[in-house]
């Protein structure tokens, strides 16, 4: 299947991409695991261990929309990355379990939701933003690959069918306009080789982009996740992104 937009990422691509990220892990020595991954401050074992308790946290999404039981994403941030780092020294093994069995227990909550369920929202954390019902299979797909290609074991976004790889370019750039809002970013021209273009411009900004950034496709959604501009050109210096991309 063709995924064109958000709500049609099905349970077999995460299913996939969950089956790639265990068979990454698995082939990662435990010294490996201890290495740095590419999200700054993280280990390699933080990533897995990041996966693992996401997909717990989604499936805590899941149970707040089909029962009502009134829990949130995450109970704090504080909590979410204690979790997160009290796991990530586990063998790599151990690491890759968790990944798959944490996986198979979400695959079956998100199995549970319905139509019904598609416009509701979950708190984050309590009080914080709401993550929409509808997009869990999108979110915990994207949570996969991006924190695959973060592990630096030989995956990257270059390996992405290219619905999917544009789906995540699309909602990349969305985000980044939403945040050009609260920044001083300025006007960009976005082009992909594959014929993806996007201006970007504050609010009251006609004038014309004064950076333009060509490259692949895969090589702009690398520095619009994660300010790693390797294989881009520009015609003037590439800005910082806000939240380091």
């Amino acid at each position: 299947m063709v995924a064109a937009d958000p709500g049609e990422v099905t349970l077999g691509h995460v299913a996939a991409e969950t089956e790639r990220v265990v068979a990454t892990a698995g082939s990662l020595s435990n010294d490996a695991v201890l290495g740095p991954s590419l999200c700054a401050g993280w280990s390699r074992g933080h990533v897995l261990s990041h996966l693992a308790r996401n997909a717990e946290a989604l499936e805590r999404v899941c149970a707040a929309a089909t029962s009502g039981t009134g829990q949130t994403m995450y109970e704090s941030d504080a909590v979410r990355d204690a979790e997160v780092a009290a796991g990530a020294r586990r063998p790599a093994g151990v690491l890759a379990d968790d990944v798959r069995v944490t996986g198979k227990s979400l695959a079956r909550a998100l199995v549970s939701l319905g139509p019904q369920h598609a416009s509701m929202t979950v708190p984050r954390t309590p009080g914080g933003r709401p993550i929409p019902v509808g997009r869990l299979p999108f979110l915990r797909l994207r949570e996969l690959v991006f924190h695959h290609v973060d592990l630096d074991a030989g995956y990257s976004f270059e390996q992405l069918s290219p619905p999917i790889a544009q789906l995540f370019l699309d909602a990349a750039v969305d985000r980044l306009v939403t945040m050009q809002e609260s920044s001083d970013l300025g006007p960009l021209e976005l082009r992909t080789h594959e014929g993806a273009a996007y201006v970007i411009a504050p609010a009251g900004q006609g004038r014309p982009a004064s950076v333009r950034v060509t490259g692949t496709r895969a090589a702009m959604l690398l520095w619009l996740a994660r300010g790693d501009d390797a294989g881009l050109q520009s015609n003037a210096p590439l800005p910082d992104l806000p939240d380091g991309g």
